[in-house]
């Protein structure tokens, strides 16, 4: 069961996240919070799977509360909804630790999707942040990917977490989740699956580097 922590500063989109998740068997809605520091309140007490965090919210704010969340509760996944998506709200939020960015304009079943990936420590972008990300990484490299990230990528193909990932590599989690953002954006997608997809019709996988 996936327990997520809503938080919003408006009451009318709390209820209706709450109701985007009724019925859901595997996610149950443990808690809401109206800024930043009643989640990072409810967070200490209650330790939920996933924080559905809204960015432009009173005494503080969702990029400041993203920060102290990853740092003081490293297992909890952010997972950002918000209404904006310019690369002034996007880049300060993933930097701080967010595991995904969604705009409130998405689908239901986008959205649920986005949970469940964030639970598994995996990352989905709303198609204009990928844009947005990509437009950071094009100009030295217009879909090149690095070494690094090649390595990354093919474990995500054999089915590894990011935890997984992070353990074979010897690196953190959040440098796996960063080089998984940059290969999003380079080969314009927004999620594993895609990615995953993308590079092997470009020819940068082999069906080798798929499952042991």
């Amino acid at each position: 069961m996936i327990r997520l922590l809503l938080t919003d500063d408006h009451p009318v989109v709390r209820d209706g996240l709450r109701g985007a998740f009724t019925g859901e068997a595997d996610i149950e809605v443990v808690g809401e919070a109206a800024n930043g520091a009643e989640a990072l309140a409810f967070v200490a007490k209650h330790h939920p799977d996933v924080v559905l965090m809204d960015l432009r919210m009173p005494v503080l704010d969702g990029v400041g509360a993203i920060r102290r969340l990853t740092a003081e509760f490293p297992a909890v996944r952010v997972l950002v909804l918000t209404t904006f998506d310019s690369e002034a709200d996007v880049l300060p939020a993933i930097e701080a630790g967010a595991t995904g960015y969604l705009l409130k304009d998405a689908p239901v079943g986008e959205l649920l999707r986005a949970v469940r990936a964030a639970a598994r420590g995996e990352s989905v972008l709303a198609p204009s942040v990928a844009v947005r990300l990509m437009g950071r990484v094009r100009e030295p490299a217009r879909g090149t990917l690095t070494r690094r990230e090649l390595e990354v990528l093919r474990l995500v193909a054999g089915g590894a977490t990011n935890r997984v990932a992070a353990s074979r590599l010897f690196v953190s989690e959040a440098s796996v989740k960063t080089h998984l953002l940059h290969v999003y954006a380079k080969l314009g997608v927004n999620d594993r699956a895609a990615a995953v997809g993308e590079a092997y019709r470009r020819g940068l996988l082999q069906p080798d580097d798929g499952p042991d």
